[in-house]
């Protein structure tokens, strides 16, 4: 029965009973008025009685507008018969912002990546200890082996069930070799999305494909090794077109020459994410060198205006005529070594395998300034080289400013640089950033490290 049916069907059956109230309501003012009327034109107490009467009216009215405005605030009866005091079924109650924070808090999200037997049921067995632990699966991924399967699994679990229960759980259904990892809302991209954004940007700057292997495979550890070394000796063989898979390192070859080295210990590569990272690293070969063309005009309190753009390789013969101009203690404290040496690092400091660079140009367009964001494993390091004509004059602070902003863009912890307690002008210049700073000497040399506002998770190992 629905709504509108149950409502006509209670108006029927209560119409004729309002009627006879009504009317035998009518009758008894009829008599009660006769005899009013009698007792006032026959009695000495007339007037008295009809005082009384009208009190008497005053005092109902005034008890029953009483009476019907306590219960019409009561809640109305539940239609199912439950009671006015009854809860509202789900879909009519209203929205409580305490409810969704209750949930969120109660659970936490896991990236899980087990090894299975290739055997039919044992995916399902690993979905079913799940669910018995309230376990919710958002995400699933299988990555197929010679011998077994790799099912890597997006989890939203209850916060109480910790790293060491969800191996113990797998290790019940069979899985081995469990590694698990605290996730964030980041990771509920779905992998095509996520891989598609990661060539995009690679497309875009060249300096990205470090940045893209690192987000595709996890936390791992990238080397750009050179075919030679600064003083000219080969550095090894170089790795083949099709690249090299060994367990937990893949060597591919790199477009800008030598070889891309890829490490994680803590967790073997598959094939399926060799094959995603050669496809990353055949696109950057194919589109060939490339920065993004954005450039900042800015004007110095003396009034002459310097361009702030992207450098690369491109840029070497505009380097190494800086070099020419600058004093040797601007290059020693730069490069801390001998200065005849100097010339050596630029191709390694231009490449965009090793970081991104900034360059600053007159309106002539001479090069007066570079700053350096170079990727060391884990960490970050900034260096500044500036013109010794063009120092003092806030060049350096605006480089180190925007190398700060492209480390947070790139989800980098902390920067850290290397110079000489000396150079007052890069002491300075990490200084006016107003972040934390540590300070550390190693061998009569100053590092400074700036702890940034971005965090990285920590990965959990577990093994079965």
């Amino acid at each position: 029965m629905t709504d509108k049916t149950r409502t006509r069907t209670t108006r029927g059956t209560h119409h004729w009973r309002h009627d006879v109230i009504e009317l035998a309501a009518l009758f008894t003012a009829v008599v009660v008025a006769d005899s009013i009327a009698k007792a006032v034109a026959k009695g000495p107490d007339g007037p008295y009685l009809l005082v009384f009467s009208a009190i008497a009216l005053v005092a109902t009215a005034a008890f029953h507008t009483w009476w019907a405005r306590r219960h019409s605030h009561a809640p109305p009866a539940d239609p199912g018969g439950s009671g006015p005091g009854a809860p509202l079924p789900r879909d009519q109650r209203p929205a409580d912002a305490s409810a969704p924070v209750a949930e969120a808090t109660g659970t936490a999200l896991w990236r899980l990546r087990t090894t299975v037997a290739d055997a039919p049921g044992s995916l399902a067995a690993v979905c079913a200890v799940l669910a018995r632990h309230g376990v919710d699966i958002l995400t699933l991924q299988t990555h197929p082996l010679a011998a077994g399967t790799v099912d890597e699994f997006l989890l939203r679990a209850p916060a109480g069930l910790g790293s060491d229960l969800l191996t113990d759980a797998i290790a019940e259904a069979g899985g081995t070799d469990t590694w698990t990892e605290r996730a964030d809302a980041h990771d509920l991209v779905d992998t095509p999305t996520r891989v598609l954004g990661l060539a995009t940007r690679t497309a875009l700057d060249a300096a990205e494909l470090p940045l893209a292997l690192r987000q595709l495979l996890g936390r791992c550890t990238l080397r750009s090794v050179p075919p030679v070394s600064l003083t000219g000796r080969p550095t090894g063989p170089v790795a083949p077109v099709e690249g090299v898979l060994e367990e937990t390192e893949m060597r591919l070859r790199d477009p800008n020459g030598g070889t891309l080295v890829i490490e994680r210990p803590y967790l073997p590569f598959t094939p399926t994410e060799f094959a995603r990272a050669r496809a990353l690293v055949e696109l950057d070969a194919r589109l060939g060198p490339r920065v993004p063309h954005g450039r900042d005009v800015l004007t110095l309190p003396e009034g002459n205006e310097i361009t702030v753009r992207r450098a690369d390789q491109r840029d070497l013969r505009a380097a190494r005529a800086l070099h020419d101009r600058c004093s040797d203690r601007t290059l020693a404290l730069r490069y801390h070594g001998p200065v005849g040496d100097a010339d050596r690092y630029l191709d390694h400091l231009l490449s965009p395998r090793f970081g991104r660079t900034l360059a600053v140009q007159t309106t002539s367009g001479r090069v007066v300034a570079l700053g350096h964001l170079l990727w060391d494993g884990d960490e970050t390091e900034v260096a500044l080289l500036v013109e010794d004509d063009w120092q003092r004059r806030g060049i350096g602070s605006e480089l180190l400013g925007r190398l700060v902003a492209l480390a947070e863009e790139a989800g980098c912890a902390s920067v850290y640089a290397v110079t000489q307690s000396s150079n007052t002008g890069m002491v300075a210049a990490m200084r006016a950033l107003n972040l934390p700073l540590d300070y550390q000497i190693e061998e009569g040399t100053l590092v400074i490290t700036a702890r940034l506002s971005g965090s990285q998770a920590t990965a959990t190992t577990g093994r079965s």
